[in-house]
C-alpha cells in the first residue's frame, strides 16, 4: 500500500536567514484546504554508504529549510523508516505539497532550491527518484500532521496494462481507505512528471495518526493482499515506503 519515515531538522537553519518565511496567516492558510486539489511531490534519496553524517543531517535540515518559500504549503524530508522493496536502497525521502502545477513549477525553479541541491542534496546522494501527482477531491489537513506517519506507494505497470489496467488500479487503490479506517488521508493519482520517475507511474500516500497505527495495518495483511490481488495482474513492480513526520514538521 502506501508512504515513508522522516525525523525533520530545525526548520530554519541559518542558511536560509535571507530567505522570505510566511506570515502567521499565510501559515493558518496552510492548515487545511477547501479547493478540490493538491500536487502531490515525492522525492527518494539513496545516500552514499560513505557520506559524513554531520553532512546527511546537513541535507536534511536545509531541505527542511525550504518549507519558507512561498508556494509551499507542507514540506517535510528525513530517513526512510522501511521499505518494501528489494529492487530499490533508497534512504531518504521528501514530501511536500502544492496548490498547482505552476507553484511546484516556481518551488523548483527558486534559486534558494536550486541552490540547497546544489551544496547540499548532490553531494551526498548517488540516486534520486521523484514523482508527481494531483490529488483531486482533495479534503482535510493539507499539511500532514506532525507525528503522523505516511505510507507511500508506487506502482509500474505492465507494458500491456492498457488504460483498462490502469483505470482499474487507480480504482482499486482509491477505494482502500473505506476498507481500512486507520488511514486518515489518502491520496491517490498518475504521475505527470516522467523525467525521474523510473518508470513508476501510479502514486498513493495514506496519512496515518502515528506509527503505531500505521504498523497496525499490517496485522490486517489478510485483507490487504485481497485487495493487492484485484490488481496484480496489471503490476510489473510495487515500491511501498514508510515515513515519520516529525513533531517540528511545518512549525
Amino acid at each position: 500500500m502506501f508512504c515513508a519515515r522522516a525525523a525533520v531538522a530545525a526548520r530554519t537553519p541559518p542558511f536560509f536567514s535571507a530567505a522570505p518565511f510566511k506570515s502567521h496567516s499565510r501559515l493558518s492558510v496552510r492548515m487545511s484546504s477547501d479547493s478540490t486539489q493538491i500536487v502531490e511531490h515525492i522525492v527518494l534519496f539513496k545516500v552514499k554508504p560513505a557520506a559524513d553524517p554531520a553532512a546527511v543531517n546537513a541535507m536534511i535540515t536545509n531541505l527542511n529549510g525550504l518549507i519558507s518559500l512561498d508556494p509551499v504549503l507542507h514540506f517535510s524530508a528525513g530517513p526512510i523508516s522501511r521499505s518494501r522493496s528489494s529492487s530499490h536502497s533508497f534512504t531518504h525521502l521528501l514530501h511536500s505539497r502544492y496548490r498547482s502545477k505552476a507553484d511546484l513549477s516556481s518551488y523548483s525553479d527558486h534559486p534558494t532550491h536550486l541552490s540547497v541541491v546544489g551544496n547540499y542534496v548532490k553531494p551526498v546522494v548517488d540516486d534520486v527518484m521523484a514523482v508527481d501527482w494531483i490529488a483531486e477531491d482533495f479534503s482535510g489537513p493539507v499539511t500532514a500532521p506532525p507525528g503522523s506517519a505516511l505510507r507511500l506507494t508506487v506502482l509500474k505497470l505492465k507494458e500491456d496494462a492498457g488504460e483498462g489496467g490502469k483505470n482499474e488500479v487507480l480504482r482499486v487503490l482509491k477505494g482502500i481507505k473505506e476498507k481500512f479506517p486507520s488511514i486518515q488521508q489518502l491520496t491517490v493519482g498518475e504521475n505527470f512528471s516522467p523525467g525521474r520517475n523510473k518508470g513508476f507511474s501510479i502514486c498513493s500516500i495514506g496519512v496515518f495518526k502515528g506509527m503505531e497505527e500505521l504498523e497496525g495495518l499490517d496485522s490486517e495483511s489478510e485483507r490487504a493482499n485481497e485487495e493487492k490481488d484485484k490488481v496484480r495482474e496489471f503490476l510489473d513492480e510495487v515500491l511501498v515506503l514508510d515515513f515519520a513526520v516529525a513533531a517540528t514538521a511545518n512549525l
